[in-house]
């Protein structure tokens, strides 16, 4: 155990877990837009609401059940950043969200520009989280260990076809499946390796001399 701490590189830690409290920001400003978040964030915050848990308390859960799997299938992919992730982003969210609730736009410029300063914010927070390789979310295994048994598909059909059950759980829980989560599903990853390019890469580099 002391020695598994001792190879963990902290300079990384700390950009993953700065990485997380941004991409929480970002999850908060799409949910403030009301034209829908990421599908599974959506699909979260959907059921949640369905079933009368809290947000941040219901992800645990979710995360948890999916963590088996991650377990059993891809336990390589485990690190500390998968427990920062499953068990604190929730209440990341919520933090945030209940500071910029009061000033939710009300007119639909308004909401298109909302969702247009999630995306970056988001972008940014990914990019942080992902690069730094401290360890994969339990949702987003799925979508890698979904890769390697079935090599034939791509990646991107496999997330994409995760990313679209989780939006139609979302739609028939009442939640909200709109641009937000159009723009989730299709467009972060242009930004995100925006930011992994000129940004995140260059950091870790600087960190890591």
């Amino acid at each position: 155990m002391s020695e598994w701490i001792r190879k963990i590189n902290w300079k990384y830690v700390i950009v993953m877990l700065i990485g997380n409290v941004i991409l929480g920001m970002g999850i908060a400003i799409f949910k403030l837009s009301g034209l829908g978040n990421d599908p599974f964030s959506g699909m979260v915050m959907a059921l949640s609401d369905r079933i009368g848990i809290d947000y941040p308390i219901f992800l645990i859960i979710v995360n948890m059940i999916i963590f088996v799997v991650e377990i059993i299938f891809g336990r390589k992919m485990i690190g500390l950043g998968t427990f920062v992730n499953a068990l604190l982003l929730g209440y990341v969210v919520s933090f945030f969200y209940n500071i910029i609730l009061c000033i939710e736009p009300t007119q639909m410029l308004q909401r298109i520009l909302t969702v247009c300063v999630g995306v970056v914010v988001t972008s940014l927070g990914v990019s942080m989280y992902q690069l730094s390789r401290q360890g994969v979310a339990p949702y987003d295994s799925i979508s890698l260990i979904m890769t390697e048994r079935c090599p034939k598909i791509s990646y991107f059909w496999h997330r994409i076809s995760n990313d679209a059950l989780c939006a139609l759980i979302c739609w028939l829980a009442g939640g909200i499946v709109g641009l937000g989560t159009l723009v989730s599903a299709f467009g972060l990853g242009p930004v995100v390796q925006f930011f992994d390019t000129y940004f995140t890469s260059k950091l870790l580099k600087k960190l890591g001399e």
